[in-house]
């Protein structure tokens, strides 16, 4: 009893690993062994009867919490766009602008994935409608079933750290930290994973060309009259939009002094960002627009649908992220945008009708849902590992850890990484979560960054073999029998599990490799975010005990302002405010002068450390 007493924080979560071992639901074993060490902790005498009382207000303060109000609100504007045909779109499009070079179907499928990952932020969407759209195109033309399978698995999983992620407001929530804050640390890993899955197929349509072969001729369907391809008119429409930004990047600060009637002197770098972006897309679109209405012929097939596919979802993902990012928005307000803007977009494609709307909205339920049971069974788990000390058994646990905080960071970042076999990250993100930031926090550890660190850390939990839930979302869509295709009526060997396997192996380590850099180059994460400046309370409080006591209840008075008369002033004793032994007055009553500051102290005093 004794043992049991002095060890209940690290029994409980041993409990708790062995309900999940046990396959029961995730949810519901959180709320059992939370409810179930709690009463044993009030029969023991650990925990007051109280304590539980706090539970009923707890579960109502996550459902007033309209942070989480954002989860469906963009899983809502994901699915509508999912369903609505536009990965479709997409990925037929970009394939055809990447088409002609080795490996642009792949590069069609990780920009794609891009795209739908900063447009609908659900994995399991991403997955699926790459695997049913792009998986049979890169079958029909030789591509090698572990690079194609690898690839689409892997692009889908870009959702888990691209704004607007799922994972990112849930890792804000639990940190305490602005799910702005979280968006803007991960929008340049989010680019720079991009970048690296690019470079690893570039990398192996060098030294292996006929695992990413070229489309041949035949398959490049946007061909002008004359035969030509149409890329010049593109190239020229990119390079106007790429100018147009550079000009509002650079003349920010001159646009708002006209709209203002003031001189601005400086913008922040996000709306500099935004604003040009923005303008842009607005530029291509009415170029387009333009040259189909007048028909004037100066732009090829290929670039006019590029720029009416491509621009739609561009313009969404800068309404909702750039309202964010400038601070306009809530997130809950940002996805709402989203959602609305979504079904905008589906009405004018012509696509938006009841059952598309029962789907997306039965889905959004389902998934709702789903965080709201794991977030009220933690809820529980938490209130009662708390009241048993357990985050300070953590604590102990971790900063006892040899090399400090590198020693700390890669012991999380090998525990999460093997957690993930078993846990999703909604899981990994309200269990483990909680009990890492306060020691990170305590550690001097930047919040933002370890969210967004771990973020990436958790995208292994899709990819690894054999537990991976995109592996399993692209097994489901994968041929698992030979069929013949219905373009040149080859017969298709199926894909293998094994294959499947086998080509998300070279994405996680991408994945940790991605981790790594985070790991040494922390500014990827911090560079753009606001400074604030920490005030250590433990200092000011020791200057004020240590500096001098000084009367400060009379403040000085103007010169013959209530002074008594020179006939009736009583003698001045010494401590009373007299005169100086010289015959001058004392510094407080002095003419003009004020009494010294001491908070004012304490603020020179500190910049003079910090210096």
């Amino acid at each position: 009893m004794e043992f049991l007493m002095s060890n209940f924080a690290p029994i409980m979560f041993a409990g708790l690993i062995v309900f999940l071992l046990l396959g029961f639901p995730v949810a519901f074993s959180l709320g059992a062994c939370g409810l179930f060490f709690g009463f044993v902790g009030i029969e023991l005498g650990l925990l007051p009867e109280a304590l539980m009382q706090a539970l009923p207000l707890r579960i109502f303060g996550i459902m007033q919490n309209e942070t989480l109000l954002a989860i469906p609100f963009f899983t809502l504007m994901g699915l509508i766009l999912e369903r609505s045909g536009m990965a479709e779109d997409l990925l037929e499009t970009i394939g055809q602008v990447f088409g002609p070079m080795r490996g642009g179907l792949a590069f069609a499928v990780i920009f794609v994935g891009a795209l739908l990952a900063a447009t609908t932020g659900v994995v399991a969407a991403s997955v699926i409608s790459m695997g049913l759209i792009s998986l049979p195109i890169m079958l029909r033309y030789g591509y090698d079933r572990r690079l194609a399978t690898g690839i689409i698995a892997a692009s889908g999983t870009l959702a888990q750290i691209i704004p607007p992620s799922l994972v990112l407001i849930i890792m804000a929530d639990q940190l305490g930290r602005s799910v702005g804050d979280m968006y803007k640390g991960a929008f340049v890993p989010g680019f720079i994973l991009t970048g690296l899955y690019v470079g690893y197929v570039a990398l192996v349509a060098v030294v292996f060309p006929k695992r990413a072969p070229a489309l041949p001729p035949e398959a490049r369907a946007y061909r002008e009259s004359n035969g030509s391809s149409g890329y010049p008119s593109l190239v020229v429409l990119m390079a106007i939009s790429t100018l147009v930004a550079v000009f509002l990047a650079r003349h920010m600060a001159d646009i708002h002094t006209w709209l203002e009637g003031h001189e601005v002197t400086s913008v922040p770098t996000d709306e500099k960002i935004v604003a040009a972006l923005c303008g842009a897309v607005v530029v291509a679109f009415l170029i387009a627009a333009g040259n189909r209405a007048l028909k004037l012929g100066l732009l090829s097939k290929l670039a006019e649908r590029v720029t009416f596919v491509l621009i739609p979802p561009l313009l969404l993902i800068f309404l909702v992220l750039g309202t964010i990012f400038l601070g306009i928005a809530t997130p809950t307000e940002g996805g709402a945008m989203g959602a609305a803007g979504a079904m905008i977009m589906a009405i004018l494609r012509g696509k938006l009708n009841m059952s598309l709307m029962k789907q997306a909205l039965n889905a959004t339920l389902k998934l709702s849902s789903f965080v709201m049971f794991i977030l009220v069974g933690a809820t529980v788990f938490s209130l009662v590992f708390q009241g048993v000390d357990g985050p300070r058994w953590v604590e102990h646990l971790l900063t006892q850890l040899p090399g400090g905080q590198v020693g700390f960071l890669i012991a999380v970042n090998i525990m999460i990484f093997f957690l993930a076999f078993f846990l999703d990250f909604f899981e990994l993100s309200f269990i483990v979560i909680p009990l890492l930031g306060p020691v990170a926090d305590k550690l001097g550890i930047d919040l933002i960054w370890f969210g967004v660190l771990l973020a990436v850390n958790m995208q292994t939990s899709f990819m690894h073999p054999p537990f991976g839930f995109a592996l399993f979302y692209l097994r489901s869509v994968a041929p698992d029998k030979e069929y013949t295709d219905k373009v040149t009526g080859q017969r298709i060997p199926p894909v293998t599990t094994m294959q499947i396997y086998w080509g998300s192996v070279p994405f996680v380590c991408i994945q940790l490799i991605m981790v790594a850099l985070l790991i040494f180059f922390p500014g990827l994460v911090t560079g753009g975010l606001d400074k604030v400046e920490k005030v250590d309370m433990d200092k000011v409080t020791n200057m004020l005990e240590n500096m001098p006591s000084q009367d400060y209840s009379a403040p000085p008075m103007p010169p013959g302002f209530g002074a008594p008369s020179s006939d009736t002033a009583a003698p001045a004793t010494p401590g009373d405010g007299a005169s100086a032994p010289d015959g001058s007055a004392p510094a407080a009553q002095q003419e003009g002068a004020a009494a010294p500051d001491p908070m004012q102290a304490v603020q020179d005093a500190l910049k003079q450390e910090n210096k």
